[in-house]
């Protein structure tokens, strides 16, 4: 049964307004520690309690997932900051290292000498639907 430090193997589809934007299927089933923050919280709650052999539909919403989207969370910088910034263009992931804090967000605009990013999860801001199907818990 998923509880506590299980080791918890499943195979999952993601949906985002019923559309599927990522799955394990044809690939190896992931693997987690229950509990232990791995997966988003909401999702890992609702996996509480299920054996191997389960299936189930989850709809998590977005604070028990990546957030709500923040419109804060976007800044312009120089396009001299980046090291290709004639290969940036709109909707491109970009990560980077300011003041030793990892980022990574997405571009929105570019113009003649800035860019605007996104800091925002993609996901944030969404409901996700997941269909699970446990593998195994050890």
């Amino acid at each position: 049964m998923i509880r506590k430090d299980a080791r918890v193997t499943l195979h999952y589809e993601l949906k985002v307004d019923d559309e599927v934007v990522e799955s394990s299927r044809g690939r190896d089933p992931i693997r987690y520690v229950h509990g232990q923050g791995e997966i988003i919280p909401g999702l890992e709650h609702q996996l509480e309690g299920l054996e191997a052999g389960a299936t189930k539909t989850a709809r998590i919403a977005p604070d028990d997932a990546y957030g709500p989207r923040r419109p804060d969370a976007t800044q312009t910088v120089p396009k001299s900051a980046f090291r290709t910034p004639d290969e940036l263009e709109t909707g491109v992931r970009v990560s980077g290292e300011v003041e030793g804090q990892p980022f990574t967000a997405t571009v929105t605009e570019v113009d003649d000498d800035t860019v605007t990013l996104d800091l925002n999860h993609p996901l944030a801001g969404k409901t996700l639907e997941f269909d699970v199907e446990i593998v195994s818990v050890d």
